[in-house]
Formats: structure tokens, sequence, C-alpha cells
């Protein structure tokens, strides 16, 4: 009784309403499993970061096993070392940064009323609620121990999962190909591949890029002689690993501290210094680096963080951009191979035996 157009768009309804239970129950499971499911992920970004060098050893006809240990020890030595120096680095100069923006918001509530007052508060109370959070930790040595024991667990969990990913990919390929029904295990290993390359291609960008802005934010603060260079330098390195958003906040944390201790005009010199790195980051290093494996508009890297951090926090916010990076790769090659059959005549992958 109802016209075709009608029957289409209810069709097209229901195909979307599945698909979104299918997600929600994806990502419900996800977090109920976060034990899991964050090893996981972690190793996946593990072994994108360091499996050129994986491949490199193998190469040179090292036993599999012994490159996959050698590089999960460099991991461990590039993760612990950038770990120590980024919180070395703002520990030390800490009570700097903190103190230079309580100074900033006062003079800006001079200026700016409410908007300063609660900038100050903020500042105010965020050495509190450190302070308060470690004597939690050590009345509750209980709870404190449970915490460190849960990350030392999933650190090491995600350690061993690296290892395993990059010793036995082959043999993952080779179980793909085998349990691939029908005639579809070459099109399935090409979508993985190319998933794996997108998270490959943001890693290994997204660190390079992370490198460079946080040793020209920090030089350029180092000139300005603005206190806390180092630290947030610190601070830009592990912002850049959340696209826009991290870069935005690190850059207005290092412009504010500028703007307490040195004065209006290094403020304005230290915005000139975020600005360039910024347009340096944005239409030389992403476009050189990045472009030629990972293709994501800003507004999807935008919602990609937002909805990151509605489901985990932090957490979320770090995973999101590069997991979407691997699903954005797999449509591409979806789009691909369904482009390449409509233009063989074929119908892809429901086409008939007789029609090839």
């Amino acid at each position: 009784m109802l016209p075709v157009q009608a029957r289409r768009a209810g069709a097209w309804c229901l195909l979307g309403l599945l698909i979104a239970a299918v997600v929600a129950l994806v990502v419900w499971l996800c977090v109920e499993l976060s034990a899991a499911v964050t090893p996981v992920l972690l190793a996946l970004l593990g072994s994108g970061l360091l499996g050129p060098l994986y491949r490199r050893l193998v190469a040179m006809k090292l036993n599999r096993s012994l490159a996959a240990g050698l590089t999960c020890a460099v991991l461990v030595l590039v993760v612990g070392g950038a770990g120590y120096i980024v919180i070395s680095a703002l520990v030390d100069t800490g009570d700097q940064i903190i103190s230079s923006l309580r100074q900033a918001a006062k003079d800006l509530s001079q200026h700016f009323g409410a908007a300063g007052t609660s900038l100050d508060d903020l500042a105010s109370k965020s050495k509190g609620l450190v302070t308060k959070f470690g004597g939690t930790a050590a009345s509750g040595l209980l709870t404190g121990v449970s915490a460190v024991g849960q990350f030392l667990a999933a650190a090491v969990l995600a350690l061993l999962l690296t290892f395993f990913f990059l010793r036995d990919s082959d043999r993952a390929v080779r179980t793909l190909n085998h349990w691939a029904p029908g005639s579809s295990a070459p099109q399935l290993e090409r979508m993985a591949r190319r998933g794996f390359q997108s998270i490959e291609g943001f890693m290994r960008g997204t660190t390079f890029i992370a490198l460079i802005d946080a040793i020209c934010i920090t030089v350029g603060l180092l000139i300005l002689r603005v206190p806390g260079a180092v630290g947030l330098g610190a601070l830009v390195f592990v912002g850049a690993y959340i696209p826009y958003l991290g870069a935005f906040i690190s850059g207005a944390v290092a412009i504010l501290v500028a703007l307490a201790d040195r004065g209006f005009v290094i403020a304005l010199w230290a915005l000139g210094v975020v600005l360039a790195v910024q347009v340096l980051e944005g239409h030389v290093l992403q476009p050189m680096i990045q472009s030629r494996t990972v293709h994501m508009h800003p507004a999807t890297v935008l919602l990609a963080i937002t909805a990151g951090a509605s489901v985990a926090g932090i957490l979320g916010m770090l995973l999101s951009v590069p997991l979407t990076a691997a699903v954005t790769g797999v449509l591409h090659e979806l789009r691909a191979y369904y482009a390449e059959g409509s233009e063989s005549g074929d119908t892809g992958p429901a086409a008939s035996p007789a029609s090839s």
C-alpha cells in the first residue's frame, strides 16, 4: 500500500537502526571488557609504531622471535624514556606553571571579570586536587596498590601482545585466509592491511610531528625566557597525540604562562611562536607526513575525539583517532573494491562465479 519511495526510506531506516544497534553493542562490550580491550588496542598502536623496525630486522635474516623481542625492547626504551622525560619535566616545573596560571588568572580577572575568576579557581584547586589524590592513595594503600597493579598488568599484557602481533602477523594472515567465507579472503586481507597501514601512518606521523612541535615550542619559549619551558614542551608533545584539541590546550597554557611571568609583549611573542608552529604543522608537516597514509577530515577527527572522550575519557581521546584512521582506511578499500567491480561490470561480492 505504500509507494516505492516510502518503502525504500523504511528499508534504509531499518538498516540504519540495525547498524546503530550493532555499533552500540560493540561499544558496550568494549567498555565492559576494557581490561582486555585496552591492552589489545595499545598493542596495535605499539605494533604500528615499531612495525617498520621489526620488518627491517627480519629482512636482516634475524629470527622472527628475536626480532620481535628486540623490537619490544626498543618499545620499552622509547616509551619508558619518553614517559620519564615528560613526567620529570612536568614535576620539576609543575609548580612554576601552576603559579604562573594563577597569576595570569588574576590579571585576566581584572579585565574579564567572572571568566578570569573561574580560571583562578581552577588553577588554585588543581594542586589541591593532586595533593588530595596523593593523600587518598597514601591513606588507602590497598586502593593505590590495586590501581598500580592494574596499570602494570595492562602494560605487561600490552607488551606481550605487541610481541605476538609482530611475530605472528603472517600466521594471522594465513588464519584469515583459511577462515574467510567463499572467495572473500583476498579482499578481507587487503582491508586488514589497509586498516593497519592507517594505524602505522598515524602513529609514526603523529610521533614525528609531536617531536618537532615540542622542540620548536620549547626552543621558542627558552629564547623568550618563559619559566617552565621544558615542562610546557613536554605538555605539547603529549597533547599532539590528541589532534587539534591537544595542540590548542597546550599552546593556550604556554601563552598564559608567558603572560603571567613575562608580560603582555612576551605573551604576544609566545602566541606568535605557537601559531608559527601550528602553521608549520598544518601546511607542511601534515601534508608531507600523513597525507599519504591517513585521509581524515578535521570534522571527523573532532567527532572521533568527542565520542572517545564520552566513552573512555582521556584514554578514549587518545585511542579514538587511530581507530578512526583504521576504519577510514577499511572504508576506502571497500569503496575502491566496489568501484573496480562496477567498472568491470561485476556487482561486487554478490557477483556470480559465471560472471567471472
